[in-house]
């Protein structure tokens, strides 16, 4: 809206676009963190929001008496704080999919023997919200996590990524294809061909792409509309997730991520024969 329109604006409209834009302002500033970046400065955040430094501080004291952000005790860097754990973990116990999932991962690491993911598409990254490992000896161990992996370089991010639209695909190559072991694919050309040939078998297999000696069998999930959110994985090192297993593991992942979908309302008779980017979206 120009100027001169906003200055004859009720005050309440105007307070309520202030609102709002002080909002998006923090939420500038909590985003600057993440997994690489977990203590920022504030000189460091007004670096990356590109908003002045006593504006990323006065929004930064704010976020600290909220519980948002802690300060160290050299009182010179932040990190986030435990109230956005308490939240993120109320979301994430709410939502469907974790509740629904939660029998489907554990069954499929007793029958595979293996180690589960559950993982979300946030829209350029796979979150890990649900891990289970069971047999080899080791203890029963589920954990809940919300750290996010790349889509090019892990299964449950291919088997995801292969029926996005085309514009999401562009966009996290966009966004750089980095190299974590001499398996990656890192060439555009390349991961679209992986991607065509996941969406023609219904599965993606990560051959030690993400990490070394490490194979992944993954399979996407479906809401009820159809649409692929999320996928789920069996992983184990390379000498028992060998290449004789695939075939299997792949028969076992797929029955998984297939009733999962049906309990979050996916009709599978309703999906769409064709085989593209856009074929998990029936309208």
């Amino acid at each position: 809206m120009p100027d001169d329109m906003a200055a004859m604006a009720p005050p309440q409209e105007a307070g309520g676009r202030q609102s709002v834009k002080s909002l998006l302002k923090m939420l500038d500033v909590l985003e600057c963190f993440s997994t690489q970046d977990r203590e920022l400065t504030v000189v460091e955040m007004a670096r990356r929001t590109g908003m002045p430094r006593t504006t990323v501080h006065r929004i930064v004291d704010s976020l600290r008496v909220l519980g948002f952000l802690e300060q160290e005790a050299s009182r010179e860097r932040y990190r986030l704080g435990i109230k956005l754990f308490e939240l993120g973990n109320t979301a994430l116990t709410n939502l469907p999919l974790y509740r629904e999932a939660r029998p489907f991962v554990d069954t499929l690491s007793k029958m595979s023997g293996e180690v589960v993911h559950l993982c979300v598409f946030d829209g350029s990254q796979m979150v890990f919200v649900e891990r289970s490992e069971h047999g080899s000896g080791r203890p029963h161990n589920t954990v809940t996590t919300m750290e996010a992996t790349p889509c090019h370089s892990t299964g449950v991010g291919k088997a995801t990524l292969a029926f996005q639209d085309e514009a999401v695909i562009d966009r996290i190559i966009r966004l750089g294809l980095h190299r974590f072991t001499s398996e990656t694919i890192t060439a555009p050309a390349s991961l679209r061909e992986e991607l065509a040939r996941i969406r023609a078998r219904g599965f993606a297999v990560d051959e030690c792409e993400h990490e070394p000696e490490l194979r992944c069998v993954a399979a996407p999930i479906r809401n009820s509309t159809g649409k692929v959110f999320a996928a789920i994985s069996v992983s184990g090192h390379t000498r028992r997730v060998t290449l004789n297993r695939v075939a299997d593991l792949a028969t076992l992942v797929m029955s998984h991520a297939q009733l999962i979908s049906i309990r979050l309302g996916f009709m599978p008779s309703a999906a769409s024969a064709s085989t593209g980017p856009g074929a998990s979206r029936p309208d």
